[in-house]
């Protein structure tokens, strides 16, 4: 039986004191009411020091002792991506509400056993994909609901990036977990099936990955082609090494097209607009709210029954399965069938 919230904010628990945590995750759930009642790290010294630097009464070095505290209502896991099904698992066996980072896990029978263990409980889970919850990306999806630039035909993504040295770590260093597909195009995925809706249905990738001294390196840019519903077809660029050109999100229909400019960062900035004829029209972007506030918000509604969050389960473990598809196809050499969810 999961947690009732009605009469309090949300209380929350954080598995895995990371950069993204402190940065963005604790600072949208302060703002949007909730407070944070214990962070977990398997090593006790950044555990001290990452409550005491994000104002956290308490710390511990056990997944238990934290989903179980009676002040938790929510859990957020943001620990290394190979441990994300042990602690989802954990936090829904308590009754808590999940909100995990993607991807969901390293394979696809590891996230569905998440997903499983979510449902049996009665919780609500949730996945942190951040780009759902742009004002660029909003705004780019309801043009293409409304049917102006027609049936939409091709989809071509910049979210080539430079990647900060605090930000690395795990990132370039780790051959099955790191690298641009799991960290950057999962992240597109879950963008697309935002904007326009549908899944991918197969991928063709390739890569040029980085010099490593202790053996392989995780991809640091790859460029895909994949197959999308309703014969839409979307290609990617994905990079850690672009510290020059602005990202990009363009959308070509048969009646016009959208462009979204510096539109594929974590910050509410970039601009939208429409071209008809290679005319372009700016569009108003009125709401330029935090990004992660805005699927906090979302998330907290939907535990107390007012819908479902931003991005879903479900709608985590349709991204990893085209990211798994891109490693298959880098792997192979060849296109990589997406498995349906």
């Amino acid at each position: 039986m999961s947690v009732e919230t009605d009469n309090h904010s949300t209380r929350w628990a954080v598995i895995g004191a990371s950069d993204i945590a402190a940065s963005r995750v604790i600072p949208a759930i302060r703002t949007n009411g909730g407070t944070v009642s214990v962070v977990r790290s398997g090593d006790a010294a950044h555990a001290t020091h990452f409550a005491a630097a994000n104002s956290i009464d308490a710390w511990t070095t056990s997944v238990a002792d934290a989903v179980q505290r009676g002040d938790v209502d929510a859990v957020y896991v943001s620990s290394l991506n190979s441990q994300h099904r042990d602690h989802v698992i954990a936090a829904a066996e308590a009754g808590r509400h999940v909100l995990a980072e993607k991807p969901l896990a390293l394979t696809l029978d590891d996230a569905r056993a998440m997903v499983a263990a979510c449902e049996a409980a009665g919780v609500v889970m949730a996945t942190n994909h951040h780009l759902p919850a742009s004002p660029t990306h909003q705004a780019m999806k309801q043009i293409v609901a409304s049917g102006e630039i027609g049936t939409v035909r091709a989809v071509h993504v910049n979210h080539a990036v430079g990647l900060p040295d605090h930000l690395q770590g795990w990132r370039v260093d780790d051959p099955l977990g790191g690298g641009v597909v799991l960290d950057v195009f999962i992240h597109d995925m879950a963008a697309v099936a935002a904007i326009i809706g549908g899944q991918a249905r197969s991928v063709m990738a390739r890569a040029r990955n980085r010099s490593a001294a202790d053996g392989p390196a995780a991809p640091d840019s790859v460029m895909t082609v994949v197959e999308w519903a309703d014969d839409v077809i979307v290609q990617t660029h994905d990079a850690y090494d672009n510290y020059d050109l602005p990202t990009g999100f363009d959308i070509l229909g048969d009646r016009g097209a959208i462009r979204g400019t510096n539109s594929m960062t974590g910050d509410p900035v970039g601009e939208v607009a429409i071209f008809h004829g290679h005319q372009a029209t700016p569009v108003d972007v009125a709401t330029r709210e935090d990004l992660y506030l805005t699927a906090i918000r979302a998330f907290d509604e939907a535990v107390r029954g007012g819908g479902e969050p931003l991005v879903t389960a479900t709608d985590g473990l349709r991204s990893l399965a085209a990211a798994l598809a891109a490693v298959e196809s880098l792997r192979t050499g060849a296109l990589a069938v997406v498995e349906t969810i």
